[in-house]
């Protein structure tokens, strides 16, 4: 596939991730923030999410100018849906634990992701 053509499909990607990341921010600082249900701990989790969720939509941006785009993009993209994806459906579903224990293995991905970057 041209590189041209994979290079835009990462920029398009992380204009949907960062845009999907402000929304939820808008829902936490309007929302969870504003709930009297939630402990501090759970509203910490969800700022933590959205906070990588805004940061590695920025890094895919980063993406077309690595030696394997695919690969870095693919990692970035599964690390930030399993690690950020995790840490808000935990707190919306009021600190459910079953999907909780998922999260450090986006947490690894993202790293993967990162070090995928740096290889030449």
């Amino acid at each position: 596939m041209d590189p041209n053509i994979i290079g835009c499909l990462w920029v398009r990607l992380a204009g949907v991730s960062g845009a999907l990341a402000v929304a939820l921010g808008a829902y936490g600082a309007h929302v969870v923030s504003e709930s009297k249900t939630l402990s501090p701990k759970l509203k910490d989790v969800f700022e933590r999410a959205n906070k990588y969720h805004l940061l590695h939509s920025l890094a895919l941006l980063a993406v077309p100018l690595t030696a394997h785009p695919s690969l870095s993009g693919s990692l970035l993209l599964v690390g930030m849906t399993v690690f950020c994806g995790t840490c808000y459906a935990h707190v919306l579903s009021g600190g459910n634990k079953a999907v909780i224990r998922f999260t450090p293995m986006g947490g690894l991905t993202l790293i993967m992701g990162w070090l995928s970057m740096a290889y030449a």
